[in-house]
């Protein structure tokens, strides 16, 4: 049995070989030592380091793996300008005590590439709508990355962000419908203090698209108290007022305002249960996404818009 040291502090480990992380952490569980697993893609803010903090409040060994996935891109998206900064992030990482960085380059995950991949993996249903049909071919390109980086962590448990509401339900029936060993647990949406919902492509706004993005949340909020104050339960109407605010911001163009089913992605006529209001737009040439969720039922409805500030203490994110 090869020994596995506790790493240094202040130093993650740095692999790029799927082998060697195989190796490096099957060696760890068998000294019973647990593995939390944060999948990302770099330029690390806030939110990133709330998923770390609550995968090292809860696991002896964190791994966070950081990969720019060209298969969740299209031709004509951003994969050139995706922010990429591997020394800051492995700074964050050391800071947030960090055990392993995965940073494999794209031949070690995609051989033979840039010829597509013969073996993808695709989700239906869950993939019509949002962000499925305004990005074809996205979310063959998610489940297939996360599919191998959950076959080359193992058993584990993973920690995604809620602000990619559409991308955590398909990660959740993935793993499911798989059988692969991985609890897949949801972390706050966590936002800036003025409510932009942090992002790490709000690097590439302008001071003034920056300034013109919080209109994003300013039309949650305002669906949130139409709902929770005003009782509104049609959900045409909540769609409507939602994209109404984001229209009065001119360097603002609303992409999508929808209300679905939380667990189904399913659009909705009444409100009821629990309920997801995802928006996109884009601010110049940046795509940004938000959300929200509201419970409702026959006492009222509770509007869950995210945190302003990065959890820290453990139990604020829930495996489901």
């Amino acid at each position: 049995m090869d020994h596995v040291p506790p790493h240094p502090a202040g130093r993650p480990l740095v692999i790029e070989r799927v082998a060697e992380l195989r190796a490096h952490l099957d060696a760890a569980r068998a000294q019973a030592r647990t593995v939390g697993f944060v999948p990302t893609m770099g330029a690390f803010h806030e939110g990133h380091r709330s998923l770390m903090r609550a995968a090292r409040g809860q696991h002896d060994l964190v791994v966070v793996s950081l990969f720019v996935n060209p298969l969740q891109f299209g031709p004509t998206e951003d994969l050139a300008r995706y922010p990429r900064d591997l020394e800051g992030d492995l700074a964050v990482a050391a800071a947030e005590d960090v055990g392993v960085v995965f940073a494999p380059p794209v031949e070690e995950m995609y051989p033979g590439f840039p010829a597509p991949p013969l073996t993808t993996v695709a989700i239906a249903g869950l993939t019509d709508g949002l962000c499925g049909s305004a990005r074809p071919g996205h979310f063959d390109g998610v489940a297939t990355v996360v599919t191998k980086l959950f076959s080359v962590v193992g058993p584990s448990t993973a920690y995604f962000g809620k602000k990619d509401a559409q991308q955590l339900a398909v990660v959740r029936r993935l793993a499911a419908d798989l059988c692969l060993p991985v609890k897949i647990v949801g972390c706050p949406l966590v936002r800036e203090a003025d409510g932009l919902a942090m992002s790490s492509r709000n690097r590439n706004l302008s001071p003034a698209q920056r300034e013109a993005a919080t209109v994003i949340h300013r039309g949650l909020r305002a669906g949130a108290e139409l709902v929770a104050e005003g009782g509104e339960r049609d959900a045409g109407r909540l769609r409507r007022v939602v994209a109404n605010v984001l229209t009065t911001e001119e360097l603002v163009r609303l992409e999508y305002a929808e209300v679905v089913a939380a667990d189904t992605l399913a659009p909705l006529d009444v409100l009821d249960g629990d309920v997801l209001v995802a928006v996109a737009a884009r601010v110049g040439d940046v795509r940004l996404i938000d959300n929200m969720t509201i419970h409702i039922d026959a006492e009222g409805a509770v509007v869950d818009l995210g945190v302003a500030v990065a959890p820290t203490e453990e139990g604020l994110c829930a495996a489901r």
